[in-house]
């Protein structure tokens, strides 16, 4: 009997994480629809469930968007409201996919969605072009630090697949990203409803010689893997296991959390924020089981060769990498609520697993994301962004945005109804 033969192997490229937003009706859940559809990543009776739909719109082809577009007042508009999430696999890479709304209004749930995105999808219409949510939401892309953008210009099979009208588009496009310091975004030409260039090539875009969409998102550099990052350990929940039965147990203290960004070794040492004391590190643990190491975005729980006292809301770092203890920051703040902010009031802030009572020192200025004006302002309103400056009560351990999304970013909470009313970048 002959050996079995070998499966090639194949590279896993990461988890990327990608955003697709625009303008209103440029096609963005069609997009994922067509994205999930060619890659066979929908379930058969979520399929036949569509393909029912679709006919009672009195519509011959399945419409792809209702993959997406999930609420019932979406459905009803033909648009999308909230930010829907969806999951799916290649083989070589897993992914997750954030639809945002296209609706100005709804600004708030597109920066949410774009504050965790590895690679933003902005699509145009091939027959309006660049237009003013495209340039906003391209703003907004650029401000919460999403490393790369592909403009994709969708609905060619609605101007015949004319080159002309692509290179119009990229030659705008590229002048208005010029304007804004975006250096890393690729083009593709594409028809979501026909499937040309999106997963498969398609045989109408001969002219278009560059990748398509999915081989785009193959290739992207995965999350965290920008720049080196510093080791951030915010400490979720001290373990001290309470077990008469097994007297091991009895010294056990495991600190518990999530690597938001590095990576940590047994034996390496680490100095524990905000005390300054230093330990080494004795053991990772994951259910038990003993880690050699731990890299950004697994949850584990270390262990300390010196008893140190450690609560939730302290930060473990790598020792000479430590950030700054700060009570002042200087951020970058999207308002979410309705409720507009009130100078006067104070605010509860959460970095990472630390919260700190805080008032707003000041607003330096709103930023107006349809001119790029910057303009004065008392108060913020909600979808406002605004660079402002906050008096902390208890100190946090925050790196520049740029430089750590993971601990660069804070949300505004409202104690009185504890509901979450703003997001903000430190500067």
């Amino acid at each position: 009997m002959n050996a079995p033969e070998k499966l090639p192997q194949l590279t896993d490229h990461g988890l990327l994480r990608f955003l697709t937003c625009g303008s209103v009706d440029d096609g963005k859940s069609t997009l994922i629809g067509r994205l999930l559809y060619d890659t066979k990543a929908i379930l058969v009776n979520t399929l036949h469930a569509i393909e029912r739909t679709s006919k009672k719109r009195g519509m011959e082809a399945i419409d792809l968007s209702l993959l997406t577009d999930g609420l019932q007042a979406e459905r009803e508009q033909g648009i999308t409201i909230d930010v829907a999430y969806r999951y799916f696999t290649t083989g070589t890479r897993k992914y997750i996919i954030a639809d945002a709304p296209g609706h100005e209004q709804y600004t708030r749930n597109m920066v949410t969605a774009a504050l965790t995105a590895d690679l933003a999808v902005i699509l145009i219409d091939a027959r309006k072009g660049v237009l003013t949510q495209t340039r906003r939401h391209s703003y907004l892309a650029h401000l919460v630090g999403i490393p790369h953008l592909v403009v994709a210009v969708n609905k060619m099979d609605l101007v015949d697949y004319a080159q002309e009208v692509f290179d119009r588009i990229v030659a705008d496009y590229r002048d208005f990203a010029a304007q804004l310091g975006i250096e890393d975004v690729r083009f593709v030409p594409m028809s979501a409803l026909a499937g040309d260039m999106v997963v498969e090539r398609g045989d109408r875009l001969g002219w278009y010689r560059g990748p398509t969409l999915l081989a785009l998102l193959e290739t992207a550099q995965a999350s965290h893997a920008e720049r080196t990052e510093n080791f951030r350990f915010p400490v979720q929940y001290v373990c001290r296991p309470q077990d008469s039965a097994n007297p091991e147990l009895h010294d056990y203290r495991g600190f518990m959390g999530r690597v938001e960004s590095g990576s940590i070794a047994v034996g390496d040492a680490v100095t524990v924020l905000p005390s300054g004391r230093a330990s080494r590190v004795k053991d990772i643990q994951v259910l038990g089981r003993s880690l050699l190491s731990a890299f950004a975005e697994q949850s584990v729980a270390l262990l300390l060769e010196d008893e140190i006292d450690v609560s939730r809301g302290d930060m473990i770092v790598r020792t000479g990498e430590q950030p700054d203890a700060v009570r002042q920051i200087g951020a970058m703040l999207c308002w979410l609520s309705e409720t507009p902010l009130d100078p006067r009031r104070k605010y509860l802030v959460r970095h990472t697993t630390r919260d700190s009572k805080a008032l707003v020192a000041g607003i330096d200025f709103c930023m107006d994301v349809n001119t790029m004006e910057r303009r004065p302002a008392e108060a913020l309103a909600m979808n406002d962004i605004a660079k402002v400056s906050l008096k902390l009560a208890q100190p946090i351990f925050p790196d520049a945005y740029a430089r750590n999304r993971s601990t660069g970013a804070f949300i505004v909470i409202d104690e009185s109804t504890n509901n979450t009313v703003g997001a903000g970048m430190i500067l």
